[in-house]
């Protein structure tokens, strides 16, 4: 099959069911998305849509083939052939009778095709019988739909009811009635010459004249009264060699081969009354010239329409693969667009990131209330002087992750890391009021997640220091070539020291304030249970009194960590 046809099938789908329900049955079908109109397919890739369409709509594929032919001949009108099935006949009748010369012309430009035929049968009460033959199974319920589409036609079915082939404007006289001279003013050699490869044959297929080239291919011919199926079969259309089959077919081209048990060492294919030659490029390998073709033989116009169709389906061709790459390099553009969104969104937050990308300028802003959190490893100086470098590497990547992921668990922003050093704060960049809870969890998670990570020196759990604290920031965005989102105040230097003077899996929470904002008083009666630690010299900050957070009674340790409820996975 040609492209064509599997276009169809996507315009089909597109314009009755929508866009995805498409991209559900490509996928279903396992076939791309777009189709060359003039690239050749195998015919399984008709028959994978036609599947898919039937599981997806939930319909058998006779109504899905009907669909087909509905939308074919409107398909087939947008495209171009418009003009042309206009031309093939002024009702029904006659539009089908002609089908067959139509495909005929088409096989000039698409080669590969291999065209059905059909055979329309008038009845006396107005009924027509229609005879389809295809070397495809499996689609002939694709005719009745096109049949009927073409039927509701304005130009074809007023047509149908005056028998006047109307787009002539009136040119055509009505009764017309044709003038035939007494004799012919041309004498029979003369004739001969100049159609050099007709035939002419009676009722009883007997030749009673033959044009002088086809007589030297066919010598046997100069005998007058020899059986024409004595010396010829036809290949196309597929009917028996009789004067009723080709009187039914009259207004099909015929193909005629030699048989070889009487010409065994002549193989020759030609169109009745014309050489069978589709471009110039074929005329100039058989070493002939226009003007070796009959003068008034079509077959001259055929071909010089035919080689202005070639370049026009070369060109359509060109633009189609054009069109092709550019929707695959817009594609690849888009996906990755993606990524770099995704990879900026993760160093910046995602409203100053789309600022930043307008061109617009990040004006610094205040957040009265946050929770700020600090982390570092215990004794990582001593475990890098004690490692190889790819070991820290790997110990952090793997610590990292897991913090990274805890961030999405509980919707909190992640600063930036230092070494060993995490920050995140919660409230900032997009102001919550449970920025103390969400901080608060998260670093319960972060001791949890810390017990997965292997210490590269003594082969058990790394240990880390963790510190909180709440208050007003300043955030903004500092530098232009690597912009960071920095936060800036107090608040960040008391969560530096509350993690610098805590201790091995430990949570240290600042003391508690009259500001509303201060860390315990945002977390009393959340569940949260905290440990007073005593008084102890902050440098910097005096003597303070601190606490630390044991733990969540109103949480389980699978929500704290994002997992799944665990009597949700044993069943």
């Amino acid at each position: 099959q040609y492209g064509f046809i599997n276009t169809c099938v996507r315009s089909l789908i597109i314009t009755r069911f929508g866009q995805e329900t498409w991209e559900q049955l490509r996928q279903e079908a396992g076939v791309q998305d777009t189709f060359l109109t003039y690239e050749v397919y195998e015919d399984d890739v008709t028959a994978r849509l036609v599947a898919a369409a039937c599981r997806i709509l939930g319909v058998n594929a006779d109504a899905v083939l009907h669909l087909l032919g509905e939308h074919f001949f409107e398909f087939c009108k947008r495209s171009g052939y418009d003009h042309m099935l206009r031309s093939l006949g002024g009702s029904l009748f006659q539009f089908i009778q002609n089908l067959d010369a139509l495909h005929g012309y088409l096989s000039l430009s698409y080669k590969e095709m291999k065209a059905p035929s059909f055979r329309v049968e008038m009845g006396g009460d107005g009924s027509m019988l229609l005879h389809y033959y295809s070397e495809r199974r499996g689609l002939g319920h694709i005719v009745p739909g096109e049949r009927r589409r073409c039927a509701q036609e304005e130009w074809m079915h007023g047509l149908m009811v005056t028998e006047v082939v109307g787009w002539f404007s009136g040119k055509l006289l009505r009764g017309f009635e044709p003038v035939y001279p007494d004799q012919l003013c041309i004498d029979l050699k003369t004739f001969c010459n100049t159609f050099p490869f007709h035939l002419v044959f009676d009722e009883e297929l007997k030749v009673r004249q033959a044009g002088v080239n086809i007589q030297r291919i066919v010598p046997g011919l100069q005998v007058v009264g020899i059986q024409l199926d004595h010396y010829f079969t036809i290949l196309h259309p597929e009917v028996t060699f009789t004067i009723g089959s080709i009187r039914t077919f009259i207004n099909s081209h015929f193909v005629l081969q030699t048989r070889r048990d009487v010409m065994p060492s002549l193989q020759c294919m030609f169109y009745q009354a014309s050489p069978l030659l589709r471009s110039l490029l074929e005329l100039e390998e058989r070493s002939m010239h226009l003007s070796d073709i009959a003068p008034h033989d079509a077959t001259r116009d055929l071909i010089l329409l035919n080689q202005q169709r070639l370049a026009e389906m070369e060109l359509s061709s060109q633009l189609e693969r054009k069109k092709e790459e550019l929707r695959l390099l817009s594609q690849h553009l888009e996906e990755e667009k993606q990524k770099t969104e995704t990879l900026l969104y993760t160093m910046l937050p995602k409203h100053v990131a789309n600022q930043l990308k307008e061109g617009k300028k990040v004006e610094a802003g205040e957040f009265k209330e946050s929770t700020i959190l600090f982390s570092d490893v215990v004794t990582f100086t001593n475990i890098c002087s004690a490692c190889e470098p790819i070991q820290i590497v790997f110990m952090l990547n793997s610590m990292y992750l897991k913090f990274d992921r805890l961030t999405t668990v509980h919707s909190i922003y992640k600063v930036e890391t230092i070494g060993d050093a995490y920050m995140v704060v919660g409230g900032v960049p997009v102001p919550v009021s449970s920025h103390a809870e969400r901080v608060a969890n998260f670093a319960l998670g972060m001791i949890i997640a810390a017990k997965e990570v292997t210490n590269p020196v003594t082969g058990g759990p790394i240990q880390i220091r963790v510190g909180m604290h709440s208050g007003p920031v300043l955030a903004g965005v500092v530098g232009e070539k690597m912009p960071r989102y920095c936060l800036f105040g107090d608040t960040v230097n008391t969560a530096s020291r509350m993690e610098s003077h805590g201790r091995p899996d430990k949570i240290h929470l600042s003391p508690t304030s009259r500001c509303p904002a201060a860390l315990l008083r945002a977390l009393e009666g959340k569940g949260f249970v905290v440990k007073e630690r005593g008084e102890l010299e902050v440098k910097g900050k005096g003597r303070m009194f601190t606490y630390f957070l044991e733990g969540n009674l109103a949480s389980t340790e699978d929500q704290i960590m994002g997992r799944p409820a665990r009597d949700a996975r044993c069943k």
